[in-house]
């Protein structure tokens, strides 16, 4: 018999209100070979979730399943510098359309290997040892945060759950956003 996994503390974070707010420029892209606009819906909930947080939505668009289509686009908004963090959705489960981690990961500069943990703990809670199909990702290309959701939009409100705290620049006891100006430092 499997112990079920204990859920994360809210105990382990909190936003400290005496610190400004500072929004973040967020692109995200929807990985699909069967949605468009209109059929979007956690791409479409996952900008909603950025504005009300009050971060600039910098970018949305929706490319298929293909390699080339998710690295040409990523490259094109990292190299273009108007966006701090880019959030996929779609493209991370087992078929064999499923791309997104195989595009992505060899751009990475760096795994934040901590996210995908965090988002199979919170995952897990939701849909079970589902979760395992999953192959949520993320990592840094050229200073920009990329991460790699699962397309569905219960995976959307799991994985910005995980994200938002750390968009936040008063949430302690530290944050992304703190690092920002030091991603490239070398």
């Amino acid at each position: 018999m499997n112990a079920p996994v204990p859920p994360i503390p809210k105990s382990a974070s909190r936003i400290d209100e005496s610190l400004a707010f500072h929004p973040v420029r967020i692109a995200v892209l929807s990985i699909s070979d069967t949605r468009d606009e209109e059929t979007d819906t956690s791409g479409r909930a996952l900008a909603e979730r950025i504005e009300a947080a009050g971060h600039t939505l910098e970018h949305r668009t929706i490319v298929p399943d293909d390699v080339d289509a998710i690295r040409s686009c990523v490259r094109g908004w990292v190299g273009g510098g108007h966006c701090d963090v880019i959030i996929t959705t779609g493209g991370t489960g087992l078929t064999g359309r499923d791309v997104t981690p195989e595009a992505l990961e060899p751009l990475f500069d760096k795994r934040i290997d901590g996210f995908s943990v965090i988002f199979h703990q919170v995952s897990y809670q939701s849909v079970g040892l589902s979760t395992l199909q999953s192959r949520a990702t993320a990592g840094l290309i050229a200073g920009v945060f990329v991460f790699c959701l699962p397309g569905s939009n219960g995976a959307v409100k799991d994985g910005w759950g995980v994200i938002a705290p750390q968009l936040d620049s008063r949430h302690r006891p530290c944050n992304l956003v703190e690092i920002m100006p030091r991603l490239l430092e070398s």
